[in-house]
């Protein structure tokens, strides 16, 4: 947070280390108590709303929030961390939390992330004290070069009353140092709602706890990364640098809308696809790389049964990956051999689910036939320019054909490439030149309507849901992004939300004006 990610050195210069430069075509508080690992037990919370249990938006958006929910001291990597045993539960379910800090004690706070008058959190569960201990070195698997902790568990908690939705468990010890440990609590119905899916795999391809991450090895070198990382092992920084990023600003404009609200995971739609049916709209937010072939399958076939579906990043569904046992767990590996495809023990007996770029060989398929854009290039910094103003998309900014808003565009963007298999009838709605690796392209926002009515908007650029708070407090990395490339933001945002909540949008959102080949006939 605060440190520009594409500097040398950075999060997202490290992260593309032996990538090309240019890709492609170029104040309710429920207390309960907390079991010892090996306990089966745990004590639902008391005090709970009962509107707040029963899912409902407008209940639980207006609800008091906690503003103390930040992580006021990190400390040392030691200090306290954490990992879960699972990315998601249902409401209720319990969840096992595998604990090492250096304090002697130490507490659990869930918070769940919201509008809440703008607070953004609500304390809704809190432990009692839990003592502390220094957990062993985590077990490195040579074959793949994968780290995982396997801790002993350290205790378990119920969930029972817990709101759907996105939340920080915040560990903190006696020490005064704290963590975050991102947990969803999973919708397991999404019909009529807009359901907002988490990225956790895109989470721990980047995460370099232990030294390793599917782009570096503990040398910082491309050549030694990770071919599999666990789930089974804290995230590295404050514990969610990728959620608070990427996705929390999202996840607090939508509840203020108070639209209906359904939260899963990229995980749990590879596994079980049930919430996508009937949704209003599905949203991947704004770092969504890592996809299996089975989560793709399932989100195409919500658009192509009338589900819109809304890419608020860029370079998404851009890696095919599998997930495999963990220790203890199902899907609590991610397998991705990139570029070392041939060593891939798929590569002959099942081509179709080879770990690589989804457009590359051995089965390509690139994602623009979903998007409607392709990832292109890594990195750049460059303005967004309105190429359709009177788009429905910007009602009520005030943008005319041409208008710029500075480094909306980043660190990674998408683009329409001609030759790419798109859906038709698609609108580019903005069109922004920019410079990547000396190169001369585009960044492209686009529209498309499909033949079940469903519409699909992708924005083309990674910073989106970070101008949603860009110059505020909450901000994080704002890049330079202004107060009114904020409102803008926020306010397409909001039209594409709502819009799309109101069902499949080719009834009342059509792509009027397909225009790629004027566009790009025009020399871009």
């Amino acid at each position: 947070m605060g440190v520009d990610s594409a500097r040398p050195g950075g999060p997202e210069h490290e992260r593309r280390l032996g990538r090309r430069r240019f890709v492609g075509a170029c104040a309710g508080l429920g207390l309960a108590s907390v079991t010892a690992a090996g306990c089966d037990r745990t004590t639902p919370p008391r005090g709970s709303h009962p509107a707040a249990a029963s899912g409902r938006p407008e209940a639980e958006r207006d609800r008091p929030g906690t503003p103390d929910w930040r992580i006021t001291s990190r400390g040392p990597a030691p200090a306290v961390t954490g990992y879960a045993d699972r990315v998601s539960v249902t409401p209720g379910e319990e969840c096992g939390l595998y604990v090492s800090t250096t304090a002697a004690s130490f507490r659990v706070s869930a918070f769940r992330v919201g509008w809440y008058g703008g607070a953004q959190a609500r304390l809704v569960w809190s432990s009692e004290r839990v003592r502390g201990r220094v957990q062993p070195e985590p077990r490195f698997l040579a074959e793949t070069r994968t780290v995982r902790a396997d801790w002993p568990r350290t205790l378990t908690f119920g969930t029972a009353g817990w709101p759907e939705g996105a939340y920080l468990l915040r560990l903190e010890a006696d020490s005064g140092h704290q963590r975050y440990l991102p947990l969803i609590v999973r919708s397991t119905r999404g019909t009529g709602r807009t359901v907002l899916v988490h990225a956790p795999a895109t989470w721990q391809a980047y995460n370099r706890w232990g030294g390793y991450s599917l782009y570096a090895g503990a040398s910082g070198a491309y050549a030694t990364r990770s071919l599999a990382v666990s789930f089974d092992r804290p995230y590295d920084a404050d514990g969610a640098e990728k959620f608070m990023v990427y996705e929390r600003a999202a996840v607090v404009l939508a509840e203020r809308l108070g639209i209906p609200l359904a939260y899963t995971t990229g995980t749990d739609v590879h596994r079980d696809p049930e919430v996508l049916r009937g949704a209003a709209t599905v949203v991947c937010l704004g770092h969504d790389e890592y996809w299996t072939s089975e989560q793709r399958r399932h989100v195409t076939a919500a658009r192509d049964a009338g589900t819109n579906v809304l890419f608020l990043g860029a370079n998404t569904c851009f890696r095919r990956v599998r997930l495999e046992q963990g220790e203890t767990r199902p899907d609590r590996t991610v397998v991705c051999y990139k570029s070392a495809v041939r060593a891939d023990p798929f590569y002959t007996t099942r081509p179709a689910l080879v770990t690589t770029d989804f457009r590359q060989a051995p089965a390509p398929d690139p994602e623009s036939s979903l998007t409607g854009v392709l990832y292109e290039g890594y990195p750049t910094d460059a303005p967004y320019v309105v190429h359709t103003a009177d788009h429905w998309l910007y009602e009520g900014t005030g943008v005319r054909p041409g208008d710029g808003f500075d480094h909306l565009v980043g660190v990674e963007y998408d683009r329409v490439t001609p030759g790419a298999p798109v859906p038709e009838p698609l609108e580019i709605t903005a069109h922004s030149p920019l410079t990547c690796g000396g190169r001369r392209s585009h960044s492209d926002s686009a529209y498309y309507t499909a033949g079940s009515g469903a519409g699909v908007f992708a924005t083309g650029t990674m910073r989106w849901v970070e101008a949603l708070m860009a110059g505020t407090p909450d901000g994080g990395r704002d890049h330079g992004m202004d107060a009114r490339t904020r409102a803008f933001v926020t306010r397409t945002t909001e039209n594409v939300l709502r819009a799309f909540a109101e069902g499949a949008a080719a009834r009342h959102r059509p792509a009027a004006r397909p225009n790629v080949s004027e566009v790009y006939r025009a020399g871009a």
